[in-house]
């Protein structure tokens, strides 16, 4: 899906790594909640609450996944499961990456 239509934007950024990574929170009327952000090279490691889905729309991310001894590299178009209460790691090459996480319901 490139548009998302009856939402609400957050207008404040998420911002983290000293500004290398950027986002934007998107609200969907069904609860449901998606960021969309860039991610500048650079190696880093998320914790996260909730699961997560992360779907790249730009570049590609090299991801070590919670439990996995493998790096793994994603694409335009593909994705990859974050489960809740983890961590993950990420290498992002020149010059970033573009992407869209989506969040679980709590």
């Amino acid at each position: 899906m490139s548009e998302f239509s009856n939402v609400t934007l957050v207008r404040e950024a998420n911002v983290y790594f000293d500004g290398k990574v950027v986002s934007r929170t998107v609200h969907f009327a069904d609860g449901t909640r998606k960021t969309l952000g860039y991610m500048q090279a650079g190696e880093y490691t998320f914790d996260t609450g909730v699961a997560e889905i992360m779907e790249v729309i730009g570049g590609e991310m090299t991801v070590l996944l919670p439990g996995q001894s493998e790096w793994q590299t994603f694409t335009v178009g593909q994705s990859y499961d974050v489960p809740a209460n983890s961590s993950f790691s990420l290498k992002i090459a020149a010059p970033g990456a573009d992407y869209c996480c989506s969040y679980a319901q709590a």
